[in-house]
């Protein structure tokens, strides 16, 4: 067996130990998008809980609310019932397509713009350079012996850190019940154990992912990069060096030598900020790699540096691997945003989004089911009739209390439908059904004697809203005994 001459053996693990990462900070277009986007999608995480939405005196007022309790969930105006689980699975389909349209168009946009990896640990690198410094001054910190003013720092440092994974633990929890409520519960102690069980996982999952992992967890925890390489292709834009350009890579002043004696020069001075400004430091020049988020800092880091030595901007940035060739061709780029895969995802996007819209704005508000009883299946009454058995539930998902007929209908003339416990009027039983929220029943069926019956009758059972003629139905089975 061949043994690397680097890797230890004799017992000891065959794998290194990571390298603690010391990202620059950087200004420019994309480190500005950057913050933008950690800026409204931490602001939607933490403070969306708490914004009101009047569903009526008996809704909850919380405009977006998981009602575990109550087995709903609320999206603004949009109430989604445990029968329309569907439209999650719709949105997970949405949300994957979406991710597959923005990685044909520009690469990992997600990985290095909206993924809460990234928000977060971008998050913990500001709060980590505002009490350590920069790059060098971290560096330096953590080389030199432990102080007063060292300690200080790195105190500081973590409980920010652990008051941003409390935050994030706490903001969690506000999604599942009233966030006021529960808030005021956590306070004094009256909130629920699951209320601090989901705090703390999450605050461990935040304050150990984002602020000691971090690019560990991109390298290898994430799926995503390798689903992301099977998805790409040539027309894709990605975070680019471009060689054609940059290559050789000289310092100035020997870059200004081998200029005057007649030798080719590279735009790149080796200057390696791009390395320094990467999250995951890796080095855009060796080419697209599994750690390279595609964030462009390491864009914005490179054009500052090629203004300062008064060389043209855009060494390195969002490019295409066709582009790549046909400048080693001498042909001139070109993008093509728009292709059958980009029209293929945006159309099933279209596509389903409409179906759903379509579906949520023409659903009804009322619901009926039926269950048949199974044992007995039908009872023979002394007068030579027969009895069906039927649990039948009742749902209503409006904000008030409405009042629903019941009726049956494939049956031979002379039935009677019987609700327990509820008056009929006009021979039909009218329910009460509470507002949102369902009802169950117990409705017997009966067929007088002297009707010859089949074995097994479909009918239908039909609600009908009192007051504004709203209607459901479900189909079951009349059961007789076999006819001689």
């Amino acid at each position: 067996m061949r043994v690397d001459e680097n890797v230890t053996t004799g017992g000891d693990s065959y794998y290194a130990a990571a390298k603690k990462n010391y990202p620059a900070s950087v200004s420019g277009r994309l480190r500005t998008i950057k913050w933008s986007v950690l800026i409204i999608t931490l602001g939607i995480y933490y403070f969306l809980p708490f914004i009101r939405w009047d569903r009526g005196p008996d809704a909850p007022g919380q405009a977006v609310l998981i009602d575990m309790a109550g087995r709903k969930a609320y999206f603004f105006g949009v109430e989604i019932w445990p029968q329309e689980v569907y439209y999650l699975t719709g949105l997970l389909v949405l949300a994957s397509i979406a991710l597959f349209l923005m990685n044909a168009v520009a690469g990992r946009v997600w990985c290095g713009y909206l993924c809460p990896q990234t928000v977060w640990t971008d998050l913990y690198f500001a709060v980590e350079r505002w009490f350590e410094g920069d790059r060098r001054d971290r560096i330096l910190m953590d080389r030199a012996p432990l102080s007063v003013g060292k300690f200080a720092r790195k105190t500081g440092k973590h409980l920010v850190w652990l008051l941003i994974a409390v935050g994030t633990g706490g903001a969690w929890v506000l999604y599942f019940g009233d966030a006021p409520t529960i808030i005021r519960d956590i306070f004094t102690g009256n909130a629920a154990s699951i209320v601090y069980i989901w705090i703390g996982i999450l605050t461990f999952t935040t304050y150990s992912l984002a602020g000691f992992m971090r690019e560990q967890v991109c390298l290898y925890m994430c799926p995503w990069p390798r689903i992301q390489a099977a998805l790409t292709d040539e027309w894709a834009l990605n975070v680019t060096y471009r060689t054609d350009r940059g290559e050789p890579r000289m310092s100035v002043r020997t870059g200004a030598r081998a200029k005057a004696a007649g030798a080719q020069v590279g735009d790149c001075i080796d200057c390696k900020a791009c390395v320094q400004v990467c999250p995951t430091g890796v080095d855009i020049r060796e080419g697209l790699q599994l750690g390279c988020i595609q964030c462009g800092l390491c864009i914005d880091a490179c054009d500052t540096v090629m203004k300062k030595v008064g060389r043209e901007p855009g060494l390195i940035g969002y490019d295409t691997d066709m582009n790549i060739a046909r400048r080693s061709e001498g042909k001139p780029p070109i993008f093509r945003i728009v292709r059958p895969r980009t029209v293929l995802y945006a159309a099933l996007i279209v596509i389903i989004g409409g179906i759903m819209t379509y579906t949520l704005a023409n659903r009804a508000f009322q619901g009926v089911s039926v269950l048949h009883d199974r044992n007995p299946l039908y009872v023979n009454l002394s007068d030579g009739g027969v009895r069906n058995g039927y649990t039948v539930r009742l749902i209503n998902k409006r904000p008030h209390e409405r009042h629903f007929a019941l009726t049956v209908s494939g049956l031979p003339e002379g039935f009677t439908v019987e609700a327990q416990g509820v008056a009929a009027a006009a021979g039909k039983p009218v329910i009460e059904v509470p507002a949102d929220t369902t009802r169950e029943l117990r409705v017997l069926v009966m067929v007088p004697g002297g009707l010859a019956l089949p074995e097994s009758t479909p009918i239908d059972f039909y609600i009908v809203d009192t007051e504004n003629g709203e209607k459901a139905s479900a189909s079951d089975f009349f059961k007789a005994a076999p006819p001689n």
